[in-house]
């Protein structure tokens, strides 16, 4: 299968209706973004049905041992979907244990690598059978458009569990030549039974990420969906058992951070952590483990990435990637190129256009075909966005677009554009996680790298220039896990994604993704009138 982009998503734009600002209705539920405030209409009612609500321990559906549950809610109303099992600390126990047996005297990792690549081939063929099913759900529960589910991000999830399946029966030590009379080999063994805990923002692009590896290498899982998206991987969780993974192989416990998230973090029979989500609770996942049997961790965390634009840029096309590279999945992107740094030479022409860009922004109900922006997830991170534009605001910053919310229901965001941007202020510093984009001038490519380098994060960055010795100086001074040049947000299979200083430890996708969940062994065995060494 040919690999996916997801800037493959970015749509053409559509004839501007109005002029001035002003917001135009394209049709249901869908609105040209302007400075006005207007209702959306009902809702689209979702073409799926709840089927799969508790946790999933050792292969059965099954409450909380505690009978909670907790509402996961519908961003484009606020209203409730459907009330979940709240996994806490006693259902952490009994995942482990369940992950403990599988891993110590089930089949999984005694299976031949063939049989795992077997398994792990059919669970792919049944995500793509179940392709809109799966993305009706996954736009329902997190309020990003279903083309983008349905045509970038579940294909994307197929692409990397047939990549990983494919890794099943190459996953090998070597022979090395000792000083002696000794054979010396290693082992690539798995590390046992491992905890992950995922975000919000790519509940089905981050279940791929973590548990495709992890079950190539032949450990069992306990995965601790967000709150905010539990749903899909119950269903898709489901159709891993229908491939034929076995009992206790994979336990999926919804849930929240301090409670469930913590004894994960804490348990003394995990063997390894891996986490998606923000710097400060990336800082609490680290400790937790310390604190407990010193467990490994692999942290994928905040970002703040700067996209430069070089004075020898195509403007127009300039202005398109910079565009997506922000407003991607509502802002809601770790790499978000939400730092835009662009030459002097060309400021004003950029600005101008990224100003128009977003004003023809398509807002509305996910469902709807053509839709480029849903709502936030929620009226937490609504609020946080809101707070940040009033900051932008008050710090001096130019407000050229935006900065409201759309419509009295849900969380539907303006898509805001910032100008005369300094570096110190909160909207140039922190992560916003939201369709603000802060446009921000230099005029020395030694400025921008140093202003570039200037933040606590190094996850990505973006380089649009057509000079190569341009292109070449950028790649290497950017301290960061990713830089793209003339393109944004690539994520084939292969290619390794992690960050740089308070982006994260370790590297997740690719090869590289493997090591997180493999240990090394050394055997040495001694020789007796060896014929050669």
């Amino acid at each position: 299968m040919a690999s996916r982009r997801i800037s493959s998503l970015v749509p053409r734009s559509l004839p501007l209706l109005s002029r001035g600002g002003k917001q135009s209705y394209l049709g249901k539920g869908i609105y040209r973004y302007s400075t006005a405030t207007a209702a959306l209409e009902e809702p689209i009612k979702p073409p799926v049905s709840i089927q799969y609500d508790k946790l999933l321990i050792n292969g059965r559906f099954v409450d909380a041992a505690s009978g909670k549950t907790f509402p996961t809610l519908d961003p484009r109303t606020g209203e409730v979907i459907a009330h979940v099992a709240e996994g806490d600390a006693e259902d952490i126990n009994r995942a482990v244990a369940a992950a403990r047996k599988a891993f110590d005297e089930g089949p999984w990792p005694k299976m031949t690598a063939y049989e795992r690549q077997k398994i792990m081939l059919r669970f792919a063929d049944l995500v793509e059978k179940h392709n809109d099913e799966i993305a009706a759900l996954e736009t329902w529960d997190s309020g990003k458009p279903y083309e983008q589910c349905a045509n970038i991000e579940i294909p994307m999830f197929v692409r990397l569990f047939r990549y990983y399946a494919g890794w099943t029966d190459k996953i090998h030590g070597l022979t090395i030549p000792g000083d002696g009379p000794h054979h010396v080999q290693t082992l690539h063994e798995p590390i046992g039974v491992v905890g992950q805990i995922i975000p919000w923002n790519f509940p089905l692009v981050m279940y791929a990420w973590k548990v495709g590896p992890a079950l190539a290498c032949g450990n069992t899982v306990i995965l601790k969906t967000a709150e905010q998206t539990p749903l899909s991987a119950l269903l898709v969780s489901k159709l891993f058992h229908e491939a034929g993974l076995p009992d206790g192989v994979l336990n999926i416990v919804p849930g929240f951070g301090p409670t469930a998230g913590g004894a994960l973090c804490r348990h003394m029979d995990v063997d390894k952590i891996a986490f998606t989500g923000s710097t400060e609770t990336g800082k609490i996942v680290l400790e937790l483990s310390a604190k407990s049997n010193l467990k490994p961790v692999t942290l994928e965390l905040g970002g703040k990435s700067p996209f430069i634009v070089c004075e020898d840029a195509d403007v127009d096309k300039a202005v398109e990637l910079a565009h997506f590279a922000l407003f991607f999945n509502q802002g809601q992107c770790c790499c978000a190129g939400s730092r835009t740094f662009v030459h002097e030479k060309v400021y004003d022409e950029f600005l101008e256009k990224a100003k128009a860009r977003a004003l023809k922004r398509i807002v509305g109900d996910p469902f709807k075909s053509g839709i480029e922006q849903g709502p936030q997830i929620d009226t937490e991170q609504f609020e946080k966005i809101l707070k940040y534009i009033r900051s932008g605001q008050e710090s001096g910053a130019t407000l050229e677009t935006g900065g409201n919310r759309i419509g009295t229901k849900g969380y539907y965001v303006q898509p805001t554009v910032f100008s005369n941007v300094k570096d110190d202020m909160l909207i140039a510093k922190d992560e916003i996680f939201g369709p603000v984009q802060t446009v921000l001038k230099f005029n020395e490519l030694d400025d921008v790298i140093r202003r570039a380098n200037n933040s606590q994060y190094g996850l990505a960055a973006g380089v649009f220039t057509q000079n190569l010795d341009t292109a070449n100086t950028l790649s290497r001074a950017l301290r960061v896990g990713t830089v793209w040049i003339n393109c944004f947000d690539t994520f084939d299979a292969t290619i390794p994604f992690g960050g740089y200083k308070m982006s994260g430890i370790g590297r997740e996708k690719g090869e590289y993704g493997l090591k997180n969940y493999l240990q090394v062994k050394a055997v040495v065995t001694a020789l007796k009138n060896p014929a050669w060494l």
